[in-house]
Formats: structure tokens, C-alpha cells, sequence
């Protein structure tokens, strides 16, 4: 946390105000910066209403001051490098450093000021997506306030009405703005710590990027043709596990500010959906999935008990999802003979790999790759390869975490007898019967 600093008092504005003049600025409070990759410890509250912190995937919570009544914050929007996973780095806009911008925690009831100054190349707003607040903080520039231009600084204050988890990102040239990485999350915990309390609590937000191979920028008027799917602007093996104790009562909190939306899935376990960016659903309403749909635009919240240990595949059910640097317009070639295949794209191409024609796992293969890209499947488990890519990462089920412990455990020490094993098979199958063709069957 930071100390406290005197400076502009505590006065409500009519709306989002810029700050100029040297005596406002040396009040605006320090803008923390962050360069690493990893998820960073949970920021405990040293003041104030208890709550559990939330920790965010590949990520961190922005430090705060206090005024007086206020929590202070300064976001600075600007250019970013983000590594989507190793050997691949991509240049974004964001927040503080990074990109997604870092999550943003408070109480229900706190009085926040957030000051964001703009060290991008055109002008910007934040909106503040979800949050019950007045019109003219909504972020909504040249509707609710004017645009923040390039060197300054504007802020807004509005106290958090309600409990839940909701989103930041501009509303000023939007369109480009998103696609180049511009969002963050939003925590208030409730002021009852005796409301729906959990062990744990992840969050991360989800978008879509176009990036070419060998290409350092993302395609911004990309509407449908992604090959990048990220959470928290990471890939898989480059999305942080989440590491759980047996027991504990898990919360997942998952933005989608990408293109389309998601069915997150989680192996081994059901949960419950118990909030989205409207506000938490009553308990009579809650049913058991083990799959929840993310529209776009949207945040849907789900609490797990982890009482099934292991390492458990946590991902979004859309196959091409988990998968990176997709070349989509690659022919399907299953079922053609590899040998001539070969033989007709050497005549032109004397180095390629003929692939696909029984399949495209791709666990084994060694070839050469464009500069500043990723396998399209990838990573390797203690069984061989795990060829995942995307929006993939692993829930690690332990007994013997300590509470914020958050670290990777590595794999899973699998109780003799408990994994999948291959049998001897006959040498001979069983006769099979053949089908009936439908016109000669009774009716």
C-alpha cells in the first residue's frame, strides 16, 4: 500500500475531471508498474473491512492509497510488450505495464478515486462495465465526458454500490483500443465477510487476438478469423495454473471481452454459476454444471469445492480455442496417402512436411517455425505430450498446500492403480454382425 498524501480533497465532481496545473499533479498518486508474467501474491487489505484477495492468472492487484474516506488508484493507459508464452511477444496497449490492465479490488460501500493518465497516441476513456455508478463517470467519451487526450490526466470517484466482479475498458475508438489489449477486472467484496465465503479466488479476463506469424501486431479490424485465444492475454503452457488445497472452496471469476463467447469447462468436478457482472444469483436459482457458457460482454462467476485431488484440465470447450497460431485455411488431408503427397509438394517445396494425412497431432514433430509465433498444440505432461494451446490451463488439486500457497506443485503423484493402462488385445476381434440396410428392415 502506499502512505497517505494530502491533495485535492474529497468533494464529489459532476463528472470525470482532467487534472491539470503543477499543485494538482504532484497530488496525483504514484502509478505502480509491473513488467512480470506471473501471478503475483494475493494483496492482503492492511486497513479496513477483512476480505480474501483475490489472485489473478498471470497477473496482479493494483496497490492503492488513502485519502481520507477515498481509496486512490492511478491507471496509466499506454503501450505495452506482453508475452503471450515463451517465444512469443507481441506488442499491445494496456495498463500499468501490461496487458490485461491489472485487477482493481475493493469493498462494497468504499468510496474510490481512480486516476488514469494517457500515454497513448490518441485519446481514451475508461468504462467502468457493470458498476452502478453516476452518468458522468460511466466513461463514455463525448456522451458522458470528453475524451482523455494524449499527456493527460483525468479522474473519476464514485463509491461501489454493490458487491461482485465487473470489468474495465475504453469506450473512445473502442474497436481498436480492445483489440489491442485494453481491459482489466474489478472486485468489490462484500462488506459482510459472513456472505459466501471461499478458500480461494481467481480471476481473469478473456480476448481474442489476430496476430500473423513472424508479425508483432495484432490485426485490430479482425472480426472472426482469430488464431491467438487468451486468457489474461496468455496461452497455453503459458497460463498460470491455478493451485488449490483439498477442501477449500474455490471461486473463478472469468471476464469475456473477446469476440465471441466461451463454454468454460472444468474436468473432475461440478460447480455452481453464483454470480455474473449483474450481481449474485440467489442460491434457489444456482444448479449444479460442469460446463458455463461466457457470452461476450459478460463476466460469469463459479464456486467449486475441490474435494477431488489431481491435475484437472480446466479450458474452453471450443476445440480450435485450445489451439494456437491456427492456420485455418489448412485443407483437411485425412485419409490421403502421405507417400504421394509427399512426392507432388516437394516438386515444389523441397524442404516441407507432408501432415494431416492421418490426423494432426503434432506432440512428436520437430520443423522449423516462423520467427515470433507458437506451435499450434503444445506442452508436455509426465505422460508425453499434452498438445493444448489457447485457453487451456490446469486446476492442481493438492492435500498439503499451505493457505496462500499459490505456487505450482508440479505433476500429480497418481495412487498405484488409479491411472489408464494398456491391455494386451486379442489377436482376433469378435465377429461383428453387419448392419441391416435401412430399406430391407420391418417396419
Amino acid at each position: 500500500m502506499y502512505s497517505r498524501r494530502g491533495f485535492l480533497g474529497t468533494a464529489a465532481l459532476a463528472g470525470a475531471s482532467a487534472i491539470s496545473g503543477r499543485v494538482q499533479a504532484a497530488s496525483i498518486p504514484e502509478a505502480p508498474h509491473m513488467d512480470r508474467v506471473v501471478m503475483q501474491p494475493p494483496l492482503h487489505p492492511i486497513s479496513g473491512p477483512d476480505y480474501r484477495p483475490v489472485v489473478t492468472l498471470n497477473g496482479w492487484s493494483l496497490p492503492f492509497r488513502m485519502n481520507g474516506d477515498w481509496k486512490e488508484f492511478h491507471l496509466v493507459a499506454e503501450p505495452v510488450v506482453r508475452e503471450f508464452a515463451e517465444g512469443m511477444k507481441v506488442n499491445l496497449w494496456g495498463y500499468n505495464g501490461q496487458s490485461p490492465g491489472p485487477t482493481i479490488e475493493a469493498v462494497e460501500g468504499d468510496k474510490i478515486r481512480i486516476f488514469v493518465t494517457n500515454k497513448l497516441p490518441e485519446y481514451t476513456t475508461v468504462h467502468w462495465h457493470g458498476m452502478i455508478i453516476p452518468s458522468g463517470m460511466d466513461g463514455v467519451g463525448g456522451l458522458t465526458q470528453p475524451h482523455i487526450q494524449p499527456g493527460k490526466t483525468f479522474v473519476y470517484e464514485f463509491e461501489m454500490k454493490k458487491s461482485g466482479t465487473f470489468m474495465y475498458h475504453p469506450h473512445s475508438d473502442e474497436m481498436v483500443q480492445m483489440a489491442m489489449g485494453m481491459m482489466g477486472m474489478v472486485v468489490v467484496h462484500p462488506r459482510d465477510q459472513s456472505f459466501r465465503p471461499v478458500d480461494r479466488d481467481f480471476v481473469f479476463v478473456m480476448s481474442t487476438y489476430r496476430v500473423d506469424p513472424g508479425t508483432y501486431l495484432p490485426q485490430v479490424n479482425e472480426m472472426t478469423d482469430f488464431n491467438m485465444w487468451t486468457w489474461n492475454s496468455r496461452v497455453f503452457p503459458g497460463i498460470d495454473p491455478l493451485p488449490v488445497r483439498l477442501g477449500d472452496r474455490v471461486r473463478v471469476r472469468i471476464g469475456n471481452l473477446s469476440m465471441t463467447n466461451h463454454p468454460i469447462h472444468l474436468h473432475g468436478h461440478s460447480f455452481a454459476v453464483t454470480c455474473t457482472d449483474g450481481g449474485w444469483i440467489p442460491e434457489s436459482a444456482q444448479y449444479p454444471e460442469t460446463t458455463t457458457d461466457v457470452p461476450v460482454g459478460a463476466v460469469r462467476v463459479f464456486d467449486v469445492l475441490a474435494d477431488n485431488p489431481g491435475d484437472w484440465a480446466f479450458h474452453c470447450h471450443k476445440s480450435h480455442h485450445t489451439m494456437n497460431a491456427m492456420g485455418h485455411e489448412v485443407r483437411n488431408l485425412i485419409g490421403v496417402s502421405r507417400k504421394d503427397l509427399a512426392r507432388a509438394v516437394g516438386k515444389l517445396a523441397p524442404d516441407a512436411m507432408a501432415m494431416g494425412s492421418s490426423g494432426m497431432a503434432m506432440g512428436n514433430m520437430e520443423m522449423p517455425a516462423p520467427d515470433n509465433t507458437l506451435p499450434m498444440m503444445t506442452g508436455t505432461g509426465q505422460f508425453g505430450p499434452i498438445e493444448m494451446g489457447g485457453m487451456f490451463t490446469v486446476m492442481k488439486i493438492r492435500e498439503d498446500l499451505a493457505r496462500d500457497d499459490y505456487r505450482d506443485p508440479g505433476p500429480y503423484k497418481f495412487p498405484q492403480g488409479t491411472v489408464a493402462y494398456e491391455v494386451e488385445a486379442p489377436d482376433a476381434g469378435p465377429v461383428r454382425q453387419p448392419a441391416t440396410p435401412a430399406h430391407k428392415m420391418k417396419m
